[in-house]
């Protein structure tokens, strides 16, 4: 092993080599595995901000150069000439399918878009104004007792059944949980329809009058889902993979993915962008909560600016910009809350000090205001996160199934607590 290979770490007068775990692309990993075998020592790192948990091969970021990659192909790519199924047949399978491969893929997904009727009743046990990301979780969980005769996960073909299902069926229990919470009845699944259009008959249409939907509209749908669809090991997916480290069920390990995801430092970024812009009320209040941004000691922060992962623009922002202004035009929508998000872009673009510091607005910036265009409740709006995320979710959880180096999630810790101590009454 040469020195380009392994790293030297001197612990008092022991000097322990480690090697050097060499990537496709990235970063360069010291592998630690025998650090505490060797040396009796730990490694800190909060947050995991500079760990490798594992090995994948499923979507690459290069967040300096703000770089993309699902199985090798460029976000923009993908975004432009791809669907929301054939990203998910991809992320799965590791390959962009045939014509005849994705037409089968497709058929099976929507014929398990279909959820148990009981599932009806289940949801009626919950508040009528419940968060809807409550309502999904226990429904995506629920799944494992109605499927509890096919998780085998030895078995390659259950696995992968437990993978179409969770696809297919989201959106369906994602649309229940929204007629739910505003009292409408339940729409089944149209199979006549494609994967997006499906969502959005299920979301919007009335039994009194068919939906009209707009090809721009269900477009821009269908590309949010494809943007979001994964994002290597963020906090909902590494959650998903430190619950199925332990066995447990892929829809077990889903609806804990869904719970991370419901945070306002993950997936409810964009909710939490709307509430601002509400905050804020009026485009002629901005310059004034940009320069409270701007002000060190404020403790006031823009929302959907900037990105831990990406120190240059999000890619994901590019592309969802060009069709966020394609979904205003096509609406001509008259709201307020609009208006102060385009004013925001419009500072956030052209402001030295966002400029400087590279604090673009991100995908989560964006995706609010095509979620409030559509008239979305701004408590779906983590929902439909979570419908695009579903088959990033479930690819990692296929991935880890057959890695040879996985085991049992374990993070050690630096206990900080009373040292040991005897029982005495005061």
């Amino acid at each position: 092993m040469s020195e380009l290979d392994k790293v030297t770490l001197n612990a008092g007068d022991k000097a322990v080599a480690l090697p050097v775990l060499k990537p496709t692309l990235g970063n360069d990993c010291v592998d630690i595995s025998k650090l505490t075998k060797e040396t009796g020592l730990f490694t800190y790192d909060p947050g995991f901000g500079a760990t490798a948990s594992c090995k994948s091969a499923i979507t690459y970021i290069d967040g300096d150069q703000g770089v993309l990659l699902y199985r090798g192909y460029p976000i923009d790519q993908l975004a432009e000439k791809s669907s929301f199924t054939e990203v998910s047949y991809l992320l799965m399978n590791g390959e962009l399918p045939s014509a005849a491969e994705l037409a089968k893929f497709e058929d099976e997904v929507t014929h398990h878009t279909m959820m148990h009727e009981s599932l009806k009743a289940f949801l009626q046990g919950f508040r009528h104004d419940a968060h809807p990301m409550a309502m999904l979780a226990a429904s995506v969980a629920s799944m494992s007792a109605f499927y509890h005769d096919t998780l085998d996960l030895q078995d390659p073909e259950q696995r992968r059944l437990a993978a179409i299902r969770l696809i297919a069926k989201m959106p369906t229990l994602a649309a229940a949980a929204y007629r739910y919470s505003i009292g409408h009845p339940i729409r089944y699944p149209r199979n006549s329809l494609g994967y997006t259009e499906r969502f959005l008959h299920m979301m919007f249409e009335v039994p009194s009058e068919e939906l009209e939907l707009s090809p721009v509209i269900a477009k821009a749908m269908d590309l949010l889902f494809i943007l979001h669809a994964d994002h290597e090991q963020n906090a909902s997916t590494s959650t998903v993979r430190l619950v199925g480290s332990t066995g447990a069920n892929p829809y077990a390990s889903v609806a804990a993915g869904i719970t991370a995801l419901w945070g306002p430092a993950h997936g409810g970024a964009n909710e939490a962008v709307l509430k601002q812009l509400a905050e804020i009320g009026d485009a002629k209040n901005v310059a004034k909560a940009v320069e409270r941004a701007k002000d060190k000691n404020d403790p006031f922060r823009l929302m959907g600016f900037g990105h831990r992962v990406y120190k240059n623009f999000d890619p994901r922002a590019k592309i969802i910009r060009e069709m966020t202004h394609k979904v205003l035009g096509e609406l001509g929508v008259n709201d307020p809350l609009l208006d102060v998000a385009m004013k925001l872009e419009e500072f956030a673009l052209k402001d030295d000090y966002f400029v400087e510091r590279k604090l673009y607005p991100n995908v989560d910036f964006y995706s609010g205001i095509i979620y409030k265009a559509l008239k979305i409740p701004t408590e779906m709006f983590t929902v439909l996160f979570a419908i695009g995320r579903t088959p990033g979710w479930v690819s990692h959880w296929l991935e880890q199934q057959v890695d040879p180096d996985a085991r049992i999630g374990r993070p050690r810790q630096i206990y900080t607590g009373s040292p040991k101590r005897d029982y005495a009454k005061a």
